[in-house]
């Protein structure tokens, strides 16, 4: 029996409402998860929000109202969102959750009683927006004098007492762990950066606050609250069932279990230096992946509050469809590299790929079987040419798997509308229709071997496209337990006909897309 495999995003800093990059890290994480199980795998999927920090705090204090209420407020548009977006998660976690503070407390204990905490006092540069400390070497001056983080961001000077945790000690340990997990950091360029970081040294880490008290309290030490990424790191523990649920924990977050991180590039240092340092301490198992994505950009541009193209995920869902937009931003762009977004582009992608190609294969295939055979299921007589579609297909299956266990989904959808294209190329060759005339048997037979083709084709894009593949497999008669990988290449569609299955009227599933007036 194959391994759980575990898989996150990271958990959403609520102190704003979701935008299309939220949208993008969590419909990729799905595809993946939806795949897994697909495969056959125990998956747990977990997302969420990160609601603690200093933020959190002055966003709350700004609009008036307690950091709770702003966080219960907000936590509410990232459901909502995943649930528009067809989020497969098993679980949502918020980390003002009381199970979590039990988590966070008991990792904190673990690396106290490892010796890796000790109380000192902080002085150095802070970003409130990064929620993250930096070495002086790491500062730059921008415009005006203002000192500015590796991510541009401003940092101020902070001096408060602040317990340390001994990151300095675990530099070794973790080059030795990049060097024995080549793909532990994922894709290389940002491994290399990684390595290029802990290669330089490092430093102790400040891991508690006392300017606010907004966050997890620290056992043990009166007027400290962790440091935010001690608490949100943790939040993948917590949904394992840390610390007091160890049949859980054996389950999904085991010594060498498969579990893999999806994060965006800018938050691969917490992932994937302290995260593991933590863990060490802690003695408790290390993720297996952690991937470390690309920005949306919006037509080429960063996303910017100020400039005003931050673009609403539910609005963009909306106007385009769910899976219109999943498959845009899958297939779009290569999982790891940045990548541009417009009304424009998700329009032409929809419409070449998923309205003109699939779409339309299934609609004047399954239209034709309806029509001229009165739904009743063609009668196969397989030639050569029509056992090399279904190779085809099939071996489109087979590098479509291969792709997603690489954490390639626009690989995967490549080899898909390769073998999209052959069907068509196939069809319009075949001519049933010339052959309703000619040569009914013929006919039926290239009308079988396009249905078989069409239900393979549905099937394969599953996680990428959900809803519309299931309203697909529906129409043809394949149930719920009959959609796995395994099934391409077997017996179904004479299992189907045997059942004398009848195909009614299909009803079209991707309308063609117009682009919206003020877009054109």
């Amino acid at each position: 029996m194959s391994k759980p495999f575990t898989i996150t995003t990271a958990i959403s800093y609520p102190n704003g409402r979701p935008h299309i990059g939220h949208a993008y890290e969590v419909i990729a994480t799905d595809a993946v998860a939806r795949f897994q199980r697909m495969m056959g795998r125990d998956v747990f999927f977990q997302t969420g929000t990160d609601e603690h920090g200093l933020k959190m705090a002055q966003t709350a204090r700004g609009r008036g109202i307690e950091p709770r209420e702003l966080a219960d407020e907000m936590a509410g548009y990232f459901k909502a969102m995943n649930e528009r977006l067809n989020i497969s998660h098993d679980r949502f976690i918020r980390t003002s959750e009381p199970d979590h503070h039990s988590a966070s407390q008991a990792i904190w204990q673990a690396m106290e009683a490892n010796g890796d905490l000790y109380l000192g006092r902080y002085e150095g540069w802070y970003s409130v927006r990064d929620e993250a400390f930096y070495d002086e070497k790491e500062i730059t001056d921008g415009e005006g004098g203002v000192k500015l983080s590796p991510q541009g961001t401003p940092v101020e000077w902070t001096v408060e007492e602040s317990w340390f945790f001994r990151l300095s000690a675990y530099q070794d340990r973790l080059l030795a762990l990049y060097e024995s997990q080549p793909d532990f950091i994922q894709p290389d360029s940002r491994r290399n950066e990684i390595l290029r970081f802990v290669e330089g040294g490092l430093s102790d880490l400040s891991v508690s606050r006392t300017s606010f008290d907004w966050g997890v309290k620290v056992p043990g030490s009166d007027g400290h609250v962790m440091y935010v990424w001690v608490d949100a790191l943790t939040n993948y523990l917590t949904g394992c069932g840390y610390p007091d649920d160890a049949e859980r924990m054996a389950r999904y977050w085991a010594e060498g279990g498969d579990i893999t991180h999806i994060i965006g590039k800018d938050i691969v240092r917490f992932h994937a230096v302290y995260w593991p340092a933590f863990l060490m301490s802690a003695k408790l198992p290390l993720p297996r992946h952690v991937f470390g994505h690309g920005f949306l950009l919006n037509r080429g541009e960063k996303m910017s509050k100020s400039v005003g193209n931050v673009a609403d995920p539910m609005e963009l869902a909306d106007r385009f469809g769910v899976d219109q937009l999943r498959y845009f931003l899958l297939s779009e762009v290569t999982f790891g590299n940045d990548g541009s977004y417009s009304a424009e582009a998700i329009v032409a992608r929809s419409n070449s790929d998923l309205a003109n190609s699939f779409g339309n294969l299934a609609q004047r295939t399954l239209s034709f079987i309806a029509k001229n055979l009165e739904g009743r299921l063609p009668e196969p007589a397989p030639q050569d040419v029509d056992s090399d579609l279904l190779k085809t297909v099939a071996d489109a299956a087979a590098t479509f798997q291969t792709a997603m266990v690489d954490l390639a989904p626009s690989v995967a959808i490549e080899a898909w509308m390769r073998a999209v294209f052959a069907c068509n190329a196939y069809i319009d060759a075949q001519a049933p229709w010339a052959l309703r005339k000619t040569d009914p048997a013929r006919m039926e037979a290239v009308l079988a071997t396009l249905y078989e083709a069409i239900a393979s084709l549905a099937i394969m894009i599953q996680p990428v496209i959900p809803a519309s593949a299931a309203a697909l497999l529906d129409q043809m008669g394949l149930d719920d337990n009959g959609r796995g990988y395994d099934v391409i290449g077997g017996d179904f569609y004479a299992e189907l006909r045997s059942a004398g299955f009848t195909l009614s009227p299909p009803k079209p599933l991707f309308p063609r897309l117009e682009l919206p007036v003020e877009d054109a």
